[in-house]
């Protein structure tokens, strides 16, 4: 019996999904995007994977976030990686040119490049990654993206995105006024949450992808995450 509080999915549709949006509001958005996940979990539910991820790597590892944005998750994944004595190289992977730009200054390398075919040999970065990038695929484009990741990682692969839920959407829309987002970032942040997933669905595209089934992690503020090592390990 499917959760009140639960959505059905609907794909809708993201403005900065379009190619033709104004470069400074794909900017300013997606700093929208990373005050949210500093005040609203984003940051701390993809950490938790990478964390457990960082047990595995070697002490001079690398980090590949696929769909970077302005690059806030993979800089604070490097800090985390210091205090356990892990010197954590960072690539920032976007197709937007303007934010491979504006993430340069925070991350050891910014990679302009199709998250599809990412530019990486097989086996070749420990930790491949993204966050809240998933919902913005679907069907065998997401497959593509999740064996992609898959290919590249030598150690894990980390998955985090948004749970899907009607009081994640209305919350999102009333604090973006407060918070002063800009009313593209409150559109797409609403559409990206009616996109999100439930832990099951979550895992269930991962196993569609790869034909392996990870544990997803319902986590706080309305969060999922679940990470893998890769098939080829």
């Amino acid at each position: 019996m499917r959760d009140i509080l639960t959505p059905r999915r609907v794909r809708g549709v993201e403005i900065l999904d379009s190619p033709d949006v104004d470069p400074r509001i794909v900017t300013r958005s997606l700093a929208d995007v990373a005050r949210a996940n500093a005040l609203f979990g984003g940051t701390s539910s993809a950490l938790g994977e990478v964390r457990e991820a960082l047990k595995e790597v070697p002490r001079d590892a690398t980090l590949l976030d696929v769909g970077t944005g302005l690059g806030d998750i993979p800089c604070r994944a490097r800090e985390e990686a210091r205090r356990s004595g892990v010197d954590l190289t960072t690539i920032g992977l976007d197709s937007a040119l303007e934010l491979v730009s504006a993430s340069r200054s925070s991350l050891d390398f910014s990679v302009c490049a199709d998250a599809l075919h990412l530019p990486f040999r097989e086996n070749s970065i420990d930790i491949v990654m993204c966050s809240q990038v998933l919902h913005h695929f679907a069907g065998r484009e997401a497959a593509e993206l999740l064996r992609e990741m898959d290919r590249v990682a030598r150690v894990r692969v980390v998955v985090s995105d948004l749970r899907r839920s009607w009081i994640a959407a209305a919350g999102l829309w009333l604090l973006s006024f407060p918070l002063r987002f800009h009313a593209v970032s409150r559109h797409d942040g609403v559409v990206s949450v009616m996109r999100g997933f439930t832990p099951d669905e979550l895992a269930d595209t991962v196993h569609e992808a790869i034909a392996r089934r990870p544990v997803a992690h319902r986590r706080r503020a309305f969060r999922v995450t679940t990470s893998w090592a890769p098939v080829h390990r």
